[in-house]
């Protein structure tokens, strides 16, 4: 490890910067803040060629400056590297807003244009890109997927650095470079996202480059790691096992050298930590260059605006300048100064094209960090080779057979699924592998871990196809970033805690929307997620380990993003997870169960019941040949069980009633075909439930979730729900259905109490369901667990 007197020393021996480089990487970064500065304010006179009037400007002024010139600064001189050192190298821009740095580096290197070819690289495509920043119809002010070379949106903060480290697993050869602003580094995945260096394998991963930008403030507070001694971040950082290298000042000259120095000598070491991992590849773990740029925020821009200081202060943050008829007259001409004082009749030819000395600067094709092809993954994606998941059906010679339980039997097909894409699937989790019964992939690999192991670990090595780390956000992190990257994965949570990922699912669902609408970006593998360890089954948990609402959420997003599935046995999970890890740009929310339970469906009535998606079981039904008094409808694994328990009931004790039984696996089969791709439409929906005889519907979530996708169904007054209604403690799996409604017993209640021609052998039922309720309370306060009836119960 390099103590910081050595990388002083480095970055002191001489300039690597010749006078000549220094002062085109100078103009260079003037016109990345020329153009900044541009979008930021105006709609016409790009260049400047006549004085500038209050016509020229934007009616509205918005978008942030605070951290653009900063990034300009970085994006100019990893140009630099990428072409000295012949690099392959990504840009993530983790500040907020910063897009008018990424949008102003990837129109000056060519890739914008070639994208979007009305952008010319001229006069005329000056005053486009100008126009369009944050105006009606144009693009927004962070790093959109609109723009060329971007992975990573920015618009919420915390997630660039996790998906730097998702982006380079695999990726031997790939330096993702990624800048961290000092507010972003106060969110909460963010700071956590430090530790992902203890996951890389310098073998057969990339190389994370963390640039963190301390500017100093936020929109309108100072930044915590801005204000706290230099030592104390040294060694915070050094903690974090990395090997810091601070870039500090205001002066140009200074910092371009220091800058250049700090990057040359990053390179050097993150080329002799892959030299040095191919010669001793069980050498000590290595500590990682990353570099602290402290620049002032707004850096170039107006020093002072009505007698108040602007640069290097908080007020820098968004627009520093107010330009309006309604400001003051000065400041129009404040923003002709400012943006001349940036000489753009030394950057941009009479045309308006950048001149050939600064175009020399930029790297060629796809070393261009706005055309490298990892940051629009799918012109990398390889398809997966699959197994034949029909080869790990559970033998189902009759309804109902007792199971293993649904996801440990999909364990063994991920696990061939590791075997046959060595380096083109993982599978994420926060330390639930083995408790979601997943353990088998540790058949054929490993977790990959590049911390210290002792004696009694367990499947911890440097390479691994496993990724596990205590946190939610990284998991999902990492996901994403390999997703986005062109590669195939599964996360698999707890289901009451992947809502820790909410926003994060928020975020990604926008950005499949967006780019689903942006005809050169390619469609990437799609996010699946499978939630298991379910409210149904949280004997010793409890209350905290139970919320089925995840699902609700994922509804809330686009149709044509979003699907949810719920597996009622193994063979339909198996059919579930083979279609989602074929597909391309959805989120596949898949919901399953681990604990031991029935098996109702052989593989081929499961491959045939998930491509409907719901469905009648006609062999739980007895209304073939008649219109059935009663629909039992059910979704997920023990909504369905508990529905036959109840069915078997009424069909011994009430013989004459009809009843017809439905499964739902494909949750949005249930809105309008209007609505969502894979809806019922109205006629199908009717013939499925009737028009008027009651439905009660067992559901795995919330109640009111089924009310809403059928809210407008013309039976939808007959639909009587039960779910999950935040009822829970510690108790026997039984327990949790009797205390949210949801058990055989309720469901036979609800079903008399719909049903006036029970008459009096309903009433006599019904009473005796209500008695058979009191003994399971007793029973499991003394024994401790369910009833033998209910342990033993079978369809058969």
């Amino acid at each position: 490890m390099e103590t910081n007197n050595c990388v002083e020393v480095a970055l002191s021996e001489g300039t690597p910067l010749s006078t000549e480089l220094l002062g085109k990487l100078d103009a260079y970064w003037r016109a990345a803040n020329y153009l900044s500065v541009g979008q930021l304010y105006l709609r016409d006179n790009p260049l400047l060629k006549e004085p500038l009037k209050l016509q020229h400007v934007k009616n509205m002024l918005l978008g942030h400056w605070g951290t653009t010139p900063g990034q300009n600064f970085i994006y100019t001189h990893l140009n630099r590297i990428i072409k000295q050192y012949s690099l392959d190298m990504i840009y993530i821009s983790g500040p907020g807003h910063g897009g008018p740095a990424v949008v102003a580096g990837t129109y000056l290197e060519g890739t914008y244009s070639e994208v979007y070819p009305a952008i010319t690289r001229d006069e005329e495509g000056l005053k486009k890109l100008f126009t369009q920043f944050s105006y009606p119809g144009g693009i927004s002010s962070h790093a959109s997927p609109q723009t060329p070379g971007s992975m990573h949106e920015g618009g919420e903060l915390g997630y660039s650095l996790s998906h730097a480290f998702g982006a380079v697993l695999d990726n031997p050869a790939l330096i993702a470079a990624c800048i961290v602003g000092d507010g972003e580094a106060e969110t909460g995945p963010l700071a956590t996202a430090w530790h992902s260096n203890k996951f890389i394998n310098p073998l057969t991963d990339g190389t994370v480059l963390p640039i963190l930008h301390l500017n100093g403030y936020k929109i309108s507070n100072p930044t915590v790691l801005a204000r706290i001694p230099h030592e104390e971040l040294e060694q915070l950082f050094r903690g974090y096992g990395y090997n810091p290298i601070f870039v500090e000042g205001s002066d140009p000259d200074y910092m371009h050298q220091r800058m250049a120095a700090a990057l040359d000598y990053a390179v050097d070491r993150i080329k002799q930590i892959k030299y040095d991992a191919g010669q001793n590849p069980d050498g000590p773990r290595p500590h990682w260059p990353m570099i602290i740029l402290r620049s002032p925020k707004g850096w170039t821009g107006p020093k002072i605006v009505d007698g108040k200081q602007i640069e290097g202060t908080f007020r820098s943050h968004q627009i520093p300048l107010s330009v309006s008829a309604s400001a003051p007259k000065e400041h129009l001409q404040q923003l002709e100064d400012w943006m001349k004082s940036y000489k753009p009749e030394e950057l941009f030819d009479k045309n308006g094209c950048l001149i050939p000395e600064l175009v020399e600067l930029a790297p060629k094709g796809n070393s261009r960090m706005g055309a490298n092809p990892v940051t629009n993954g799918g012109l990398l994606l390889r398809d997966l080779r699959m197994p034949e998941f029909r080869n790990y059906a559970v033998n189902v010679q009759s309804h109902g057979v007792e199971g293993e339980g649904d996801v440990h039997v999909t364990g063994r097909f991920l696990r061939d699924v590791i075997s046959l894409n060595p380096d083109n699937f993982r599978i994420f989790g926060p330390d639930e592998t083995v408790s979601n019964r997943l353990e088998e992939v540790f058949e054929v690999t490993n977790r990959q871990w590049n911390a210290a192991t002792q004696q009694n670990d367990e499947f911890l090595a440097p390479a691994g196809r496993v990724m596990e780390m205590l946190s939610e956000h990284q998991c999902e992190g990492w996901l994403e970033g390999y997703l986005l990257s062109g590669r195939h994965g599964v996360f698999n949570c707890y289901e009451a805690f992947i809502h820790i990922i909410d926003s994060m699912f928020n975020q990604h669902a926008k950005w499949l929307k967006m780019t689903n609408e942006i005809p050169w970006r390619r469609k990437i593998s799609s996010l699946n997620l499978l939630l298991t360890s379910t409210v149904w089954r949280q004997d010793h948990n409890g209350f905290t380990h139970q919320d089925p609402g995840f699902i609700d959420h994922v509804i809330n997003k686009k149709a044509e993003i979003v699907r949810v599935y719920l597996a009622p046995d193994a063979n339909c999970l198996l059919s579930i997870m083979d279609h989602c890890l074929r597909s391309r740009h959805y989120v596949n929310v898949i919901v399953a169960g681990k604990h031991p339970s029935p098996q109702w469906l052989n593989m081929d009535e499961a491959i045939d019941h998930c491509s409907r998606g719901i469905g009648i079981w006609d062999w739980a039904s007895n209304d073939q040949d008649v219109e059935p008094d009663l629909v039992m409808a059910c979704s997920g694994d023990v909504p369905t069980l508990e529905t036959l328990a109840a069915v078997k009931i009424l069909r011994e004790h009430l013989p004459e009633l009809k009843i017809r039984v439905v499964n739902v696996v494909d949750l949005l089969k249930l809105e309008r075909q209007s609505e969502h791709p894979h809806g019922l439409s109205d006629s199908d929906f009717d013939a499925l439930f009737t028009k008027n005889k009651p439905i009660i519907f067992a559901f795995h979530g919330y109640p009111w979730l089924i009310h809403r996708l059928t809210y407008n169904r013309t039976n939808n007054n007959n639909i009587h729900v039960r779910g999950y209604k935040e009822e829970g403690t510690i108790t026997t799996a039984f327990d949790m259905t009797v205390l949210n409604d949801m058990d055989r017993f309720h469901l036979v209640m609800d079903a008399i109490d719909r049903l006036p021609q029970t008459g009096t052998k309903g009433t006599y039922l019904k009473q005796a369901l209500e008695d058979k309720l009191i003994e399971h309370k007793e029973y499991i306060c003394i024994n401790g667990e369910d009833m033998p009836e209910i342990r033993n119960w079978t369809w058969s």
